[in-house]
């Protein structure tokens, strides 16, 4: 057995466990490892400690019963192992910035640190070969855009830092809040009927620490309107992975995950992503959304 696939094997156990008190100790025998090694393999391949994981993965779990009214805090927090509404308050607000009466009260989107697939950072799958993690199914595509596709919509910032990324980074969801504002102005862009979404992290005139993100709608060539920003995926050539989800809840975590493969894609292949990462999100008759990620590329230096 692989040593990512020991640490794998305790991140499915936790999942599993949640609710129930877990021992270092025996995740440590789990994974066939000593103590120290574990807990120093786990921090290396996860990118935070056992304790710290264990307490994000309960307080995302937590979540869905904080929107349930008839829960009580105190119930809540001990159901997830926090021992006291003290605790549970305190460790919600280290996490996410707000109380969880602050986000009863108020459920605005948060972001949680999911539960990673290992495999993803081990497993090299040549162009149109789907790849299976957890139930998603991933595909890796080069393309070549022969004509720029335009949109229209809105833009705003979200806090950037290196090294963590979408599905790793926990807080007040500043990129939810943009696309919550692009909806309530979708209805003032004429849009092409069928055309797809865009949402775009890029640099831009971003502040220190922050990253500039647009959301838009797909209009054709050279329409413009005042109060709003235009964006154009330009012709060039792009590594393209794609993926359905069959919830909201499904495709962030999808998008976590599909973020992650396709910089170890690009990595194993002598290439790095080249300044924008586009989103691109196609509209469906069914529950069932197709999702795809245009990374352009350069080779990467060594």
């Amino acid at each position: 057995m692989h040593a990512w696939e020991a640490i794998q094997k305790t991140l499915n156990h936790i999942e599993e466990h949640l609710g129930e008190e877990i021992q270092i100790e025996e995740l440590a025998e789990t994974a066939v490892l000593s103590l120290f090694y574990y807990q120093r393999l786990f921090t290396r391949l996860v990118k935070t400690s056992v304790r710290d994981y264990i307490k994000l993965r309960r307080l995302a779990k937590s979540l869905t019963m904080l929107r349930d009214k008839e829960n009580r805090i105190i119930d809540i927090a001990m159901e997830f192992g926090f021992g006291s509404h003290v605790t549970f308050t305190r460790a919600f607000k280290e996490t996410y910035g707000i109380t969880p009466s602050q986000y009863r009260d108020k459920p605005i989107g948060l972001q949680n640190f999911d539960k990673p697939d290992l495999s993803l950072g081990y497993i090299v799958v040549d162009e149109g070969v789907p790849l299976i993690s957890d139930g998603l199914v991933l595909e890796m595509n080069r393309k070549f855009l022969e004509e720029p596709i335009n949109f229209l919509g809105v833009t705003g910032y979200y806090p950037f830092r290196y090294g963590k990324m979408f599905g790793e980074r926990t807080g007040v969801d500043m990129v939810g809040e943009i696309w919550d504002r692009f909806f309530r102005v979708l209805p003032n862009i004429t849009h092409i009927s069928e055309g797809r979404w865009v949402g775009v992290s890029y640099h831009g005139d971003a502040p220190n620490g922050y990253s500039s993100y647009f959301v838009g709608a797909e209009v054709n060539n050279g329409q413009k309107k005042p109060g709003f920003t235009n964006w154009q995926l330009p012709i060039r050539e792009y590594v393209v992975c794609g993926f359905e989800s069959e919830n909201h809840e499904q495709m962030i975590i999808g998008l976590g995950k599909a973020m992650k493969y396709t910089r170890f894609w690009l990595k194993k292949h002598n290439l790095i992503a080249d300044g924008f990462f586009p989103e691109m999100y196609y509209k469906s008759a069914s529950d069932i959304s197709y999702v795809e990620l245009w990374i352009p590329f350069r080779i990467r230096e060594k």
